[in-house]
Order: C-alpha cells, then sequence, then structure tokens
C-alpha cells in the first residue's frame, strides 16, 4: 500500500473537493523545506519552529557560515523531523560552487525511516 498524506500547501483538490494529497516522499520534501524556510518566532502557535536559513543568505559567505549553516539545518532537521527522517550529512555549498554569493544552497542527504529508502535533496535561497 502507498502512502499518502496532505500536500503542502494546504489546498482543495478540484476533481475530489477534498484535501489535496501527495505521496509520502513528496510530503517529507515538503515538511524539510518547511523547517528549513521557516525563521524562528513566524508561527505564532509554535514560536520555536524552523531554522531561519533565510536569514543567513545576508551574513558575509565564509567557511564560518558553511560550518554554522550546516550545524543548525542538522540540528532543526534532528529536532521536528527526527520521527520521520534520519539525517546522513547536509553540505553547504561554497561561493566557488554557486558562483553567486548572494546564494544559499543546502543539500540534504537522509534516510526515510517508515521506507528505510536514501533519499537527497537540495534547497536553494536566492
Amino acid at each position: 500500500m502507498i502512502r499518502h498524506d496532505y500536500a503542502f500547501p494546504f489546498r482543495i483538490d478540484t476533481a475530489s473537493h477534498q484535501a489535496a494529497q501527495t505521496r509520502y516522499e513528496s510530503h517529507v520534501e515538503q515538511m524539510i523545506r518547511q523547517v528549513l524556510l521557516t525563521s524562528p518566532g513566524e508561527r505564532v502557535n509554535l514560536p520555536e519552529f524552523g531554522c531561519g536559513l533565510r536569514q543567513l543568505l545576508f551574513a558575509p559567505h565564509s567557511e564560518a557560515l558553511d560550518a554554522t549553516t550546516k550545524l543548525i539545518v542538522l540540528q532543526a532537521l534532528n529536532r521536528w523531523l527526527a520521527g520521520q527522517i534520519q539525517v546522513k550529512d547536509v553540505k553547504v555549498a561554497s561561493i566557488e560552487e554557486t558562483g553567486d554569493p548572494a546564494q544559499l544552497q543546502v543539500q540534504i542527504e537522509y534516510v526515510l525511516i517508515e521506507t528505510q529508502a536514501n533519499k537527497r535533496m537540495e534547497v536553494r535561497i536566492l
């Protein structure tokens, strides 16, 4: 049986007139994006949620920023999605790799706990 969960952002499916659903793997990717792109304090009922990557975009790009970003992402994913994924690695692209000092690129390798499938996703913040 293939598992489905609610799609993000929440919307009504025009065909079924019910909440739109997506495959489990896509749902987990959407949750990862929510954690990474939400700034702490942005959610009223859960003010500690998120890691605030967008704020790091305006910091001077350096090796120290890359290490800090990696640590922040790893801690946030382990805190908020520990029951869904096991993070294997977080990589932050350097200025040389992105070619743009105003871009932050984070690559996450993880294991879906429910299916034990290895996955990788990339998040770019411009």
